[in-house]
């Protein structure tokens, strides 16, 4: 993931520890972030850029301070593993999704929870993001479904998509919050009405092997997918499109599935993380490689 201003990125790993890259020169920023006690799964820059959340497999949620790698406050969650995580919009509260099927909303300077725990899935809850303005946000599970929740109420928006009960891997709020896009097991991604839960054309299917991650431009005019056939495609995301064209890639280089893709804040890069051990840099437009890291 790229931090807000576009000259960072930040991973989690296997080797249980969450690191900082210098997006130009692909070099590491400083030392990595030692604390948690097994896999890092998901990490996010806050807003502002100064600060970093990570959950992990040992069941903690973690603040770091994103300059000096420092712990802010003690760690907080449960012994379920965390899956995915997110900051809130404004940055004051931390999202956390887990093995068990539900989702908690954590004070980000406390690490107090804040109302109930959303539940609904039966399935793992592999990745959450929130809407542009923080009222929402949007998870998927291996149960097959994409469910939107209302923040304030703690109750589902609406009903789960409708995915065919195939598991859904990646999903992600368009910049205006009125689609959502989301990847498959069956190779595809789809984008998707935010309100009516409805899909918005065709999908794109350029893919051999499931859609891990998939990303919107900040115009939110094309989409970025990764897969497990170890390639990252580009897409027209126009919401009045009816079919899907490729606009870019693929990107070839990977040689693993890649787990996570994301676009620069000025939509020029996208990055990508692999079960290779690597991230990659790529240039939209020239479609070439600008770093390995």
């Amino acid at each position: 993931m790229f931090s807000p201003d576009g000259s960072r990125i930040v991973s989690g790993s296997d080797d249980n520890t969450v690191r900082v890259w210098n997006a130009e020169t692909g070099k590491p920023v400083g030392v990595p972030f030692r604390g948690h006690t097994d896999w890092v799964i998901s990490v996010a820059f806050s807003p502002d850029g100064k600060r970093l959340v990570s959950g992990s497999i040992d069941g903690t949620v973690r603040i770091w301070d994103a300059e000096t790698g420092r712990q802010m406050g003690e760690a907080f969650g449960r012994t379920f593993p965390i899956l995915s995580v997110s900051f809130t919009p404004d940055g004051r509260h931390v999202v956390s999704g887990e093995f068990d099927g539900a989702i908690q909303i954590w004070d980000a300077e406390t690490g107090n929870q804040i109302g109930e725990r959303l539940g609904g899935h039966t399935g793992w809850v592999l990745s959450v993001t929130f809407s542009p303005d923080g009222k929402r946000v949007a998870l998927y599970s291996g149960d097959g479904t994409v469910r939107i929740w209302d923040v304030e109420t703690g109750k589902p928006v609406g009903e789960p998509f409708p995915t065919n009960r195939n598991s859904i891997l990646g999903v992600a709020f368009s910049p205006d919050g009125k689609r959502v896009v989301s990847g498959s097991d069956n190779a595809t991604a789809w984008v998707w009405n935010a309100e009516t839960g409805k899909p918005v054309g065709e999908p794109f299917q350029r893919h051999t092997e499931s859609v891990i991650s998939v990303a919107f431009s900040p115009d939110g005019k094309r989409v970025a997918s990764g897969s497990g056939d170890r390639t990252v495609r580009i897409w027209d995301a126009d919401a009045d499109a009816e079919t899907r064209e490729q606009v870019g890639g693929p990107f070839r280089g990977h040689t693993d599935r890649i787990n996570s893709v994301a676009f620069s804040p000025d939509g020029k890069r996208v990055v990508s993380g692999s079960e290779d051990t690597t991230i990659r840099i790529w240039d939209v437009e020239a479609a070439e490689l600008v770093a390995k890291l």
